[in-house]
């Protein structure tokens, strides 16, 4: 005995009418709805499937980037409002006493261009500290570890400098070659005339000594490393200064930025990392929304596609639901016979396109290189996506509710072809069988 034999008589005869005719003969009659009803199914299989990927790369790019932000920059940054470092220790021993801080490091930062020859770049320059920065981000760590360790040699009064690889690359420099920094004058000093030489840019040397790659091509193109007090001697005010901060969870961030700006008030100005690059998470949050309405349109298409094939089999079995209605069956039980056909197929389909779905997303690491290396062209270029691969992170918080939906439609596109159903005359029907 099969499993659909101890099943109500509504579930045995839309389960056959869900895989066509048993006979050559019945089967021959009904080949073209059965078809129709296999293209509804693959529809939705493919929607699902189509769904499950987009969502898992957007939620793979998305972590991708942020956690290779977070290598690099600090989980909150505080910048001082007042003078320049006179209130860094005092601030640094407020924030660790924060239960969610573990670490704090001063630093500076100061904007302006680069360049060797003719070739020019724009640079946000940081100053760091190199005994204590390591404790805040894991690009410091990389880089004061080994032998060759590049770290170490920010020394203050140095002017020893780190490029991000794609920067350095593009101004061609080699370790050891200098490189010209190009700054905005200084504060002009009361009463100066326009174009003395107090109000001109100033050119400052450096000597390049390596590069850092993040995996982020935003900082590899725009980041140098220098010393915090080289930075603030060069920059003659235009420097800010600050704090970086590492935090327990990083997902804290945003209250506890709150925390420490209520409690400093006008001290500093306090952000965290959510804020810093917000525009860039918002954009990524509204595609991702975007995406999965289009791609939830396209399933809905697809289990609409169950009402055609319905309308046809009920049209088709006029006959067989005249005699079930004058062996007893209830309006109600022929209805429920073709809602558990679209239903079934909805589910069928649905579970069928969440596997294909996550087949494929855990393999995009595979599938991706394999069609670049067929169409001889890079998908995602580093200068453009920010990261240079296919990220796919599958969440059951999205895949959970997509099947849902998807049989959610599936069902209600039942509702209309099984009313009609219901509601045929055995008389009627019969009267020319």
């Amino acid at each position: 005995m099969s499993w659909t034999d101890r099943c109500p008589v509504e579930w045995q005869i839309g389960w056959r009418y869900l895989r066509g005719g048993r006979s050559a003969a019945e089967a021959n009659r009904t080949g073209f709805i059965s078809f129709i009803a296999a293209l509804s199914v693959v529809g939705i299989t493919l929607g699902v499937a189509a769904l499950i990927v987009v969502m898992s790369v957007m939620n793979g790019f998305r972590t991708e980037v942020r956690d290779r932000m977070l290598d690099v920059i600090a989980h909150v940054e505080v910048l001082e409002t007042g003078s320049k470092g006179s209130d860094l220790p005092r601030l640094a021993r407020e924030a660790l006493q924060d239960p969610e801080v573990r670490a704090a490091a001063p630093m500076a930062s100061l904007q302006g261009l680069l360049g060797r020859g003719e070739q020019m770049r724009g640079a946000w320059v940081q100053g760091i500290d190199p005994a204590v920065e390591p404790t805040v981000t894991q690009l410091a760590q990389r880089l004061s570890l080994g032998t060759g360790a590049l770290l170490p040699q920010l020394q203050a009064g140095s002017r020893n400098v780190l490029l991000g690889v794609e920067m350095a690359r593009a101004l061609q420099l080699k370790p050891g070659d200098p490189v010209a920094l190009l700054l905005p004058p200084p504060p002009a000093p009361e009463g100066a005339a326009p174009g003395s030489r107090s109000t001109l840019p100033r050119t400052v040397s450096l000597r390049y000594i390596g590069s850092f790659e993040s995996g982020h091509h935003l900082y590899d193109d725009a980041w140098a490393l220098m010393n915090r007090d080289d930075v603030l001697e060069i920059g003659q005010g235009r420097a800010g200064s600050g704090l970086r901060l590492r935090l327990a969870d990083p997902t804290q961030a945003p209250e506890v930025a709150s925390r420490l700006a209520t409690r400093w008030a006008y001290q500093a100005l306090v952000r965290d990392w959510t804020r810093n690059n917000r525009p860039w998470f918002e954009a990524v949050a509204q595609q991702k929304r975007m995406l999965g309405l289009i791609l939830t349109l396209i399933v809905a298409v697809a289990a609409f596609n169950l009402v055609s094939t319905l309308v046809m089999t009920v049209t088709d079995k006029r006959a067989d639901i005249a005699i079930l209605r004058t062996l007893g069956a209830s309006p109600r039980s022929v209805m429920g016979i073709f809602m558990v056909q679209g239903a079934l197929a909805g589910v069928i389909g649905t579970l069928g396109g969440v596997a294909l779905g996550l087949l494929l997303a855990l393999n995009l690491d595979r599938i991706v290189p394999a069609i670049e290396a067929l169409v001889g062209h890079k998908l995602l270029p580093g200068s453009v996506y920010l990261i240079s691969h296919m990220p796919s992170l599958p969440l059951a918080s999205d895949i959970v509710p997509m099947a849902l939906v998807s049989m959610a439609l599936a069902f209600v596109s039942t509702l209309y072809p099984s009313w009609r159903a219901s509601r045929v005359d055995p008389a009627e029907a019969l009267r020319y069988e």
